[in-house]
């Protein structure tokens, strides 16, 4: 079947659609909903047999709807209505929701339901449960909803008077397992939830009200607050639980982070977001201790120790554990962006994790992010962008060359959610690569426009061979991680939700360590590792991609330069990159040209990167 994926940005609910429709051997176009751009004349264009809209903040136009099949996915269980139905749920603290696929009709949200399904909403942020949770209930009911579609005579139900009949017969659809009770299933229809009802009091609320507060609103809009003397919104929120002082009190700092009091106890804020001011241009997310520079007084940096104190939980981006002979080394940086500074403390991290008497190290974190490569917010922010560019990709290189050259012990990186550009590449550095269901891959830097480092040119074409990683990198579409086992980018994919995925790789790297043949693997990789050093170093690899990157990041008019403003500032493209609409065609075998990849096919106007918008 031929689909036309509408969506207001390619997500990361879009591009987890698009490849497993891709999968399923459809053809996939996408068209961006943008403002002053003929939705019915792109239609028109792509004369597709179904419409699907994963995330779409504005209403299909009736020319569109009225000719053609359209299935646009809410957020929210049958009968939710509203632009911030996620929000409200965790605002409010339900821990059991849903996600609906309904087709569009003239009033939004209100149009007959051609599948649901339920999903739990464990306490974790918006933006983590939207990728998780979330993006695995809606993927199982796209799924369900399309193959009805293609059946041609399944009738959907209107929502109007016959909730209650929908939930009975979609409950038997999903096995009957978790879905809502009907008396939840009536019209609830719930305004936009603005900053009013977000505001934190901090003379009142309660530490677990904050934390509430702060995770319905990751990672967008955040929670506008006054700190300091400016106006901030709040971004990320984790409890502390010794840390004390009067409430709104600042506290301490910790990994770019700020510690402030609450009535009862304290929150970990790990970013900020000033404000913007009248005529300004847009502002974008910082590390706190960054965002607020000489503002911030005298604080003490409460670091924790490698090994956390389990009877004082309390946040860190960087925790180690083990089980056995095996070693679990996790990070979780906000939006998966790695600075400078984080790639150094995780090395540090990592070689003091090396250090331990471990012959498995698991790589990666619980849920969510693995990671996306150099930090382009904390770049754009600095005095020379450039430099900070240099500096920043030589870090992560320096991580992955660590990886790339263990030889005392068997490195698995854990994917537990989505990963791009140096993020893939930083994976690839282990031994075996594991992967959640429901993760998608970016393995690609075009969009961008750099060449890329982190050793790709050394690991990737190992993985999948020379003319699979030129496609991927010409491309520059998302991988599912079924496609990624087929192609040999990951070892193994892991049929979990995102809560449970932690424990099972728990699980499988202890079974690991015990098995007599990973002795004699650690003792083959050294040997491995010798031969290709008397071949072509790795280190070769990364000298000449680095080459490539400093010509990029000292020339002021390279695309790069632009195209980090663009997807720092989420700026709207003009039109929807050439790649997307052509996805279709080059599934076929035809591959985009070069031009089309970095942009100069688009009048002079670079395409957005994937995933510059991350929220529903």
């Amino acid at each position: 079947m031929h689909i036309l994926l509408v969506a207001s940005a390619f997500n990361s609910l879009t591009q987890r659609a698009h490849a497993e429709l891709r999968d399923r051997g459809h053809t996939v176009a996408v068209e961006l909903a943008l403002p002053g751009r003929s939705l019915p004349e792109a239609v028109r264009r792509h004369a597709p047999q179904l419409i699907l809209a994963p995330m779409l903040k504005t209403a299909i136009p009736r020319e569109v709807w009225s000719a053609h099949t359209c299935l646009v996915v809410h957020p929210g269980p049958v009968g939710d209505r509203g632009p911030s139905s996620l929000d409200w749920a965790i605002h409010e603290g339900a821990d059991q929701w849903g996600v609906t696929v309904l087709q569009a009709d003239e009033e939004m949200d209100a149009g007959d339901v051609w599948a649901s399904v339920p999903c739990r909403l464990p306490p974790v942020s918006k933006s983590d449960l939207y990728r998780g949770e979330v993006a695995d209930a809606a993927l199982s009911a796209v799924m369900l909803a399309v193959e009805r579609f293609a059946t041609g005579t399944y009738v959907p139900r209107s929502q109007a008077g016959q909730s209650r009949k929908f939930n009975q017969a979609d409950q038997a659809d999903q096995g009957g397992q978790g879905a809502a009770r009907p008396e939840d299933t009536h019209p609830r229809i719930r305004p936009y939830l603005d900053q009013s009802v977000r505001r934190i009091d901090w003379a009142e609320d309660s530490t677990r009200t904050v934390v509430r507060k702060l995770r319905a609103a990751d990672s967008q809009p955040g929670v506008l607050d006054v700190l300091l003397g400016g106006e901030w919104y709040l971004h990320g929120g984790h409890p502390e639980s010794v840390l004390r002082g009067h409430p709104g009190e600042l506290l301490a700092t910790r990994a770019g982070a700020i510690c402030r009091a609450t009535e009862d106890g304290a929150v970990w804020i790990p970013e900020l977001r000033p404000r913007r001011g009248p005529g300004q241009p847009p502002t974008f997310k910082l590390p706190a201790v960054q965002a607020l520079g000489d503002r911030l007084p005298p604080l003490r940096e409460h670091t924790v120790p490698l090994f956390p104190d389990a009877r004082h939980p309390t946040w860190t981006d960087i925790r180690y554990r083990e089980e056995g002979n095996a070693g679990f080394l996790s990070f979780s940086f906000p939006g998966g962006a790695m600075s400078t500074a984080q790639c150094r403390r995780l090395l540090d991290a990592y070689r003091d994790a090396c250090t331990r008497p471990t012959s498995v190290l698991v790589l990666g974190g619980e849920r969510d992010f693995f990671s996306n490569g150099i930090h382009l917010n904390v770049i754009e922010a600095a005095d020379d962008p450039g430099a900070e560019s240099w500096a920043n990709i030589n870090a992560i290189d320096d991580l992955v060359e660590a990886v790339l050259t263990t030889t005392d012990r068997l490195v698995v990186s854990a994917v537990a959610g989505n990963a791009a550009a140096g993020g893939v590449m930083l994976a690839l550095a282990a031994d075996e690569v594991w992967c959640r269901s429901g993760a998608v891959l970016n393995p690609h830097y075009r969009l961008m426009g750099l060449y890329g480092s982190e050793y790709w040119t050394y690991t990737l074409p190992r993985r999948v061979g020379p003319a699979a990683a030129e496609r991927l990198m010409r491309e520059a579409l998302p991988v599912s991680s079924a496609s990624a086992r087929r192609m040999g980018l990951v070892d193994r994919v892991m049929e979990c939700g995102p809560h449970e995925f932690a424990a099972e790789v728990g699980g499988l790297a202890a079974r690991l360590a015990t098995l007599p043949g990973t002795a004699s693997r650690i003792t083959a990789k050294k040997r491995e590792l010798d031969r290709r050093e008397s071949v072509t170093p790795p280190a070769a690899f990364r000298e000449r991609e680095l080459a490539r990157m400093r010509l990029t990041f000292l020339d002021p008019d390279a695309p790069y330069h632009a195209l980090r403003r663009a997807f720092v500032r989420k700026e709207r493209p003009l039109c929807t990159p050439s790649h997307l609409s052509l996805a279709a065609v080059a599934q076929s075998g035809r591959i985009p040209s070069e031009a089309h990849i970095t942009g100069t096919a688009l009048r002079g106007v670079p395409p957005r990167p994937d995933g510059w918008y991350e929220e529903g």
